[in-house]
């Protein structure tokens, strides 16, 4: 199964920007990184007055949009309940990625990296650090029992994350 890496935090700390930064550091280390974002908003990937948006609305349940540079496969799922992380992986192509971070689901049971970010209203007492955690990324020093990451130091994220991509 491929690697899963998730970038946990509350919102505001930086998960967003701390993956636009790190995604390209590992693609230049030859690591193919995929992605899964989780989001509480109800997204749309497509325009109106576009014609896929135009036929999905229309009532088609999956709108496939494809061009010579990408392709996104569009599900409705109106009625189902919140879709699990092994799911929304199995839809991905394992064969073109080296791993998969997840910005999200932050109570799945997958190995994690907590960010933490003085300032953004939380105490470090909430921090939960259970089994998943391997690393904490953080712009002040924590006392915790796992590794503490500095949250600025993109070169040292990125090679603790080769090293744990090495030990899968």
């Amino acid at each position: 199964m491929i690697p899963l890496l998730a970038i946990a935090a509350w919102s505001g700390t930086g998960k967003t920007t701390l993956l636009k930064k790190l995604i390209p550091a590992l693609c230049a280390a030859g690591i193919r990184p995929g992605l899964i974002k989780h989001t509480h908003h109800n997204m749309d990937v497509d325009k109106p007055g576009k014609d896929s948006y135009e036929l999905r609305k229309a009532g088609a349940a999956q709108t496939l949009v494809a061009s010579q540079q990408r392709w996104a496969l569009m599900t409705e799922t109106p009625e189902e309940p919140e879709l699990d992380l092994a799911y929304l992986l199995s839809r991905m192509d394992a064969s073109t990625l080296d791993m998969v971070f997840v910005e999200g689901f932050k109570h799945e049971a997958v190995a994690k990296i907590l960010l933490f970010r003085q300032g953004c209203g939380h105490s470090v007492k909430e921090l939960t650090i259970d089994e998943h955690v391997i690393a904490v990324a953080s712009d002040i020093p924590l006392p915790v029992a796992v590794p503490v990451l500095d949250l600025n130091d993109i070169p040292q994220i990125s090679a603790f994350i080769l090293r744990w991509l090495q030990k899968q």
